[in-house]
């Protein structure tokens, strides 16, 4: 294990994780290099280039913007999005950029950010991901100072080129720290495995993996304030009207169907109606470019709030306690995709995004119930293994046709899926080890026009109005 809960989710800006947050970091992780080799002073040229998917989806998914704001020393998780508009703007009225905020150098962004759109790797690239990117600095004479080569792998991480993508490592710590875990494990066999042993639930394990890194306190304090910036996210989206960034003139639903849902009489499936209205509201926040949290992606980031919302309204004794199991179990499934397949759409396509968020929330979803640790698992491979082969074909390259929808289908079949395997007893077939590399297989399987490139399925039969 060597992923925390709170890299997964993470605090941040719309629309999409791996094409906003990525860049955004890989952007300012490179100034900052120049800064700390005492380069910035006497950098006179920033260039940046997006290759694969970055530059086919890339202006749909804000990813230019992304990369000025991070060259500008700005973070996803702090930065205001209120703010993005006019600092862009000065960018492009006074060609000039202040790298981390302090150094002035001529930028103008049709030269200097560049998008390859028939190129999948940067130029002499040794990692094989298709969200590359190349920056470099050169000095007044245009001798070049540095440059570096990142790849955007999901959930806004991102890796410097010549690393292992899914390298298992040092399995005994995550987050690049050196603290041991007393539970390191690497596949849900294991998983289960060690909670059987150990005669704990997976929520519990998951939780003292975390309390290795930081108080107990402080992890409680850390998975309530998630939920708390995912419910602000949800409740921001069911009441801002108006029509969505990007030229596709897509109108915000979420307000209007929950207006129509609390003037409605009685009726037994209005907890399923929320459940959809909870997932979209969300989505259209991310789409609009405002504060979402990584649920494990921006793209998905709908399916898991919008379930553990469901969890509150819908279970008779819901309280801080479920929610803690939910999210908790919900990390430690996340954990295994990210570390086993993937959870980029430009990778595995949205089977690894909205489909890993559907397979967390469902598991999470079975723990906050009571369900055995059987139960959970079973939940979690019932929820992929009908998400499997699920394209990422966005309209446009924007995050709005079908992905909003697609994360309210996704919620609904994580409720699904958990009640399924909590009819059921701890038997059954097909193991989640088995549809995480089911996944990642049929992943590679895709052609990559089905893969976040707007080249097939919607994005190319429908006709941009």
């Amino acid at each position: 294990m060597k992923t925390s809960f709170f890299d997964l989710f993470k605090l941040g800006i719309g629309p999409s994780s791996s094409h906003t947050m990525g860049p955004m970091r890989a952007a300012r992780t490179f100034v900052q290099e120049l800064a700390d080799r005492s380069l910035l002073d006497r950098t006179r040229q920033v260039a940046a280039e997006l290759y694969g998917s970055l530059a086919l989806t890339g202006k749909g998914h804000g990813t230019d913007r992304a990369v000025l704001l991070g060259l500008l020393g700005e973070e996803a998780a702090t930065v205001d999005p209120d703010t993005v508009d006019s600092w862009l703007a000065d960018v492009q009225a006074s060609g000039t950029l202040d790298l981390l905020g302090t150094h002035a150098v001529p930028f103008q962004v049709d030269a200097d950010l560049l998008f390859h759109r028939n190129t999948m790797l940067p130029p002499g690239a040794r990692t094989e991901h298709p969200n590359g990117m190349r920056f470099a600095a050169r000095d007044g004479s245009g001798l070049l100072l540095l440059t570096r080569t990142y790849f955007s792998i999901g959930g806004g991480f991102i890796v410097p080129d010549g690393e292992d993508l899914r390298e298992p490592g040092d399995q005994a710590a995550p987050s690049g720290t050196t603290t041991p875990l007393p539970f390191p494990f690497a596949s849900a066999a294991e998983l289960l495995a060690m909670a059987d042993t150990a005669e704990i639930t997976i929520a519990e394990l998951m939780f003292r993996n975390e309390c290795a890194l930081r108080s107990p306190e402080a992890v409680r304090a850390g998975v309530l304030a998630t939920w708390a910036a995912m419910r602000a996210c949800m409740e921001r989206g069911m009441v801002t009207e108006g029509t969505l960034p990007g030229g596709l003139n897509v109108r915000r639903r979420a307000p209007r169907l929950a207006a129509k849902l609390r003037a409605r009489a009685a009726d037994p499936l209005a907890p399923l109606d929320w459940l959809t209205v909870f997932a979209m509201a969300v989505n259209e926040e991310n789409a609009a470019g405002g504060r979402v949290v990584t649920a494990p992606t921006n793209g998905a980031a709908g399916v898991v709030p919008a379930v553990a919302r469901f969890y509150l309204d819908a279970a008779a004794d819901a309280d801080d306690a479920g929610l803690l199991r939910y999210f908790l179990t919900a990390a430690a499934i996340g954990v295994l995709y990210k570390e086993n397949a993937s959870i980029s759409g430009a990778e595995v396509g949205c089977q690894g995004e909205v489909g890993v968020a559907c397979s967390m929330a469902a598991g999470g979803l079975a723990a906050a119930l009571g369900g055995t640790n059987n139960q959970v698992e079973h939940a979690a491979e019932i929820a992929m293994e009908h998400n499997l082969g699920m394209t990422c074909d966005p309209i446009g390259g924007l995050v709005q046709i079908p992905c909003i929808e697609r994360n309210a289908m996704g919620a609904n079949k994580a409720v699904q899926a958990c009640r399924i395997s909590m009819h059921e007893g701890d038997g059954h077939k097909v193991s989640l080890d088995q549809v995480i590399r089911t996944m990642y297989l049929t992943g590679l399987d895709m052609q990559s026009r089905y893969k976040e490139t707007s080249l097939a399925g919607l994005a190319l039969n429908i006709i941009e109005c």
